[in-house]
């Protein structure tokens, strides 16, 4: 098989580097023909077209597609629209794989063609987050990097022709979040299977907890409220309603855990100085993430009162 990995990038310019290094080391097999990596340069600020050009000769299967800013969806979108290969590979563009990657990929889906006879299948690698960016395949497995999404664009392969059944990712969705589950549930609702590939391993690096990123972070989980309403109107059934949180046992929920909006990115800044000083980013993160969720939910209703979907 001929593998297009598909990568949209904004800003990145620093962890790009090291995923592409990856991903030039990368070890072939029978079931591997060849690949190319597909970048797909969001309008980024920071210089890294200009980069990629410059070390092109680094990076030998790379090719860089530019478009205005627009959005993760419309990256991808952009990158199948240019891929060569018969299976489309995306990932994120702060992640960084192992040497084996496509090997164990291209071994999974071809053994579940096989089974199957079919290619209604796609194959889910596993992701660990670190923040350690000199060492980032050094971090180990936690119970916090199991994933139950069902179609996650950080580490997931499928034959480009299912793909494209399906109708690819929606360019409604702007703003960050749930374009990959959304284009999910088209394919579950086609009979495409999820098959487990743990030993495909991506590394997701992201920097540690500051204080400075909460803004960040805020913004973040407003847009997520936006966005799952896009997604609700898609496929307004329960399922959905979980899956992004609008339901009243999640409002009840984070407003029982953060003590009705008590504990809130203010109220613990002092617990979260005291963690990141001591050397605890990752725990502060788990406890910001209370608030967060609550933001979330909370904005998600507001929102679905304006468009009258409540």
């Amino acid at each position: 098989m001929f593998i297009s990995i598909v990568i949209p990038t904004y800003n990145r310019r620093s962890i790009l580097e090291k995923c592409l290094s990856a991903l030039e080391n990368q070890f072939y097999s029978s079931h591997l023909e060849d690949y190319e990596v597909v970048v797909v340069d969001d309008g980024s600020t920071d210089g890294t077209p200009a980069w990629l050009k410059t070390e092109a000769s680094r990076f030998p299967h790379v090719r860089l597609i530019e478009q205005e800013h627009g959005g993760p969806a419309l990256g991808r979108n952009l990158g199948v629209e240019h891929s060569q290969g018969d299976v489309i590979l995306f990932i994120d563009s702060d992640l960084v794989v192992t040497n084996s990657f496509l090997q164990f990929h291209s071994r999974a889906l071809m053994r579940a063609w096989e089974s199957q006879g079919n290619r209604y299948c796609f194959t889910y690698g596993s992701v660990i987050n670190t923040s350690n960016f000199d060492h980032p395949t050094s971090e180990p497995h936690k119970l916090r990097d199991i994933s139950w999404a069902y179609f996650a664009t950080g580490n997931v392969a499928i034959d480009k022709q299912i793909l494209e059944k399906a109708g690819l990712f929606d360019p409604s969705f702007r703003l960050y979040g749930w374009e990959d589950l959304e284009l999910g549930e088209r394919l579950r609702h086609m009979g495409v299977k999820l098959i487990k590939c743990p030993n495909a391993v991506g590394y997701h690096w992201h920097p540690a907890l500051s204080l400075e990123q909460i803004p960040s972070l805020i913004r973040v989980e407003k847009e997520r409220a936006k966005m799952g309403l896009v997604f609700f109107r898609k496929h307004p059934t329960l399922r959905v309603r979980f899956i992004i949180q609008f339901t009243f046992i999640h409002r009840i929920l984070w407003d029982l855990l953060t003590l009705r909006g008590l504990l809130n990115e203010r109220s613990l800044r002092p617990l979260l100085v005291f963690l990141i000083r001591r050397g605890y980013p990752g725990l502060a993160m788990e406890l910001l993430r209370l608030p967060l969720n609550r933001i979330s939910v909370r904005e998600m209703f507001r929102e679905a009162v304006i468009k009258g979907l409540i």
